[in-house]
């Protein structure tokens, strides 16, 4: 052996090297235990990318072929194999228009959730609609029934109403106003 002399122990000549710390054993017992393992390994080195696997891509059949060499026949000299050819091609067809079916039925879900969120989308904004034509309704009958006092106080010149009087005109207002549009839902009373 090169660099090796008698005296020396062998140990003195092998290459240091790093000893990383050995972690225990453990079997995760659940799957939340198992999650757990995981999440403490890639915390143990925080800077390293952690590992994010890619979509698993959906399963599609092998296409129809386009030129069929061995055709079967119904000929009555077929050996004893070709049943298990034409068994393995018609669950091959038979898979293939599964996927086929449920490609169409997942299209048609697509198609009519689209629809029904279009739907409400327009329901929402009728009704929207219909309560703006409302507010502005009742926004006019207060200016409207404002400038009908400020025209009977104009017309009549004589300051001689009570302060009485005008506080009952005020609770008519209020409940000419109330009696026009009733709430829908009340909020906080029980």
């Amino acid at each position: 052996m090169r660099g090796f002399s008698p005296g020396t122990p062998a140990s003195s000549h092998r290459p240091k090297t790093c000893f990383i710390e050995a972690q225990p054993l453990i079997i995760p017992k659940n799957p939340a235990e198992e999650q757990r393992l995981r999440l403490e390994r890639l915390m143990r080195n925080p800077e390293k990318p952690a590992p994010i696997p890619d979509r698993p891509k959906e399963w599609n059949p092998r296409a129809p072929p386009e030129f069929v060499r061995d055709v079967m026949g119904s000929s009555a000299g077929a050996g004893s194999g070709e049943f298990h050819v034409y068994r393995h091609l018609r669950r091959r067809e038979y898979q293939r228009q599964d996927f086929l079916d449920k490609i169409t039925e997942k299209q048609q879900k697509d198609l009519d959730y689209l629809k029904r969120l279009e739907e409400n989308k327009k329901a929402a904004l009728e009704r929207t609609e219909k309560r703006r034509r409302k507010r502005e309704k009742l926004k006019q009958k207060k200016q409207m029934a404002k400038k009908a006092k400020l025209g009977d106080q104009s017309k009549t010149d004589a300051p001689e109403k009570t302060e009485s009087s005008s506080d009952e005109e005020e609770e008519e207002a209020e409940e000419k106003e109330d009696d026009a549009e009733a709430p829908s839902f009340i909020m906080g009373r029980k």
